[in-house]
């Protein structure tokens, strides 16, 4: 079955901002008390929403959250990004260099995606379609799979017939679940010893560190799927 779409998701892949958001949610959760670092937030949680990485909290510590953290550590999130956000190095030349059809599959809301890849001068090489997991189809966020089965249903192709980039356990599973091809990578500030096997566990078929190489590895699936 010949590959029709380039799935991506958007947060550590294209745009480093998973460190930026642990870094802020690690400070907020050190103000109620709770010692945790961004990295240990990168490493567990990357790839979930703060409501999913709170319930998840919730249940292992038992600890309460005031009503407004979740709303004020999104606005400091988006203060940050706002400042601080930059593309992944490679991440326009790759584009660049892609033929085939391509979206966005990501958990972040459509109006924080704009905002950044705006920024980065990234918005126009996907615009309109740019997808949030918890605005289309089903609303259910990774590691559930409607996301990417939605962007595939978009452009009329099987997800077999779509590779995915991701760069966390709950995206890689959520595309592997889709039944999508799914290519790791690890080259975000974020990343952390054991990455690259935590994806292959997950489901990624191939791991990358570089974006440069994105283009060999979708080649090299094309050929595998013609054999």
């Amino acid at each position: 079955m010949a590959l029709s779409l380039i799935m991506f998701d958007c947060d550590g892949v294209l745009i480093d901002s998973e460190i930026i958001a642990a870094r802020v949610e690690a400070e907020r959760l050190g103000e109620l008390g709770y010692e945790i670092t961004a990295e240990e937030i990168a490493e567990r949680f990357a790839g979930l929403t703060l409501l999913r990485m709170m319930e998840l909290l919730a249940e292992e510590s038992g600890m309460n959250f005031p009503d407004d953290f979740a709303a004020k550590t999104d606005a400091e999130i988006e203060k940050r990004l706002a400042s601080d956000i930059t593309a992944i190095a490679g991440a326009a030349e790759m584009l660049d260099r892609l033929d085939l059809p391509r979206c966005i599959c990501s958990n972040s809301m459509s109006m924080r995606l704009e905002m950044c890849l705006r920024k980065v001068g990234l918005w126009d090489k996907f615009r309109p379609y740019v997808f949030s997991a918890l605005e289309v189809g089903t609303k259910r966020g990774k590691p559930a799979p409607d996301v990417y089965l939605f962007g595939a249903e978009q452009f009329g192709v099987s997800p077999r017939e779509a590779v995915v980039i991701e760069d966390s356990v709950h995206g890689v599973a959520a595309a592997s679940a889709a039944g999508c091809r799914v290519v790791g990578f690890v080259g975000g500030k974020h990343t952390y010893p054991g990455h690259g096997d935590a994806l292959t566990e997950a489901g990624a078929e191939t791991i990358i560190r570089r974006l440069s190489d994105f283009q060999a590895v979708v080649e090299a699936f094309a050929e595998w799927e013609a054999a």
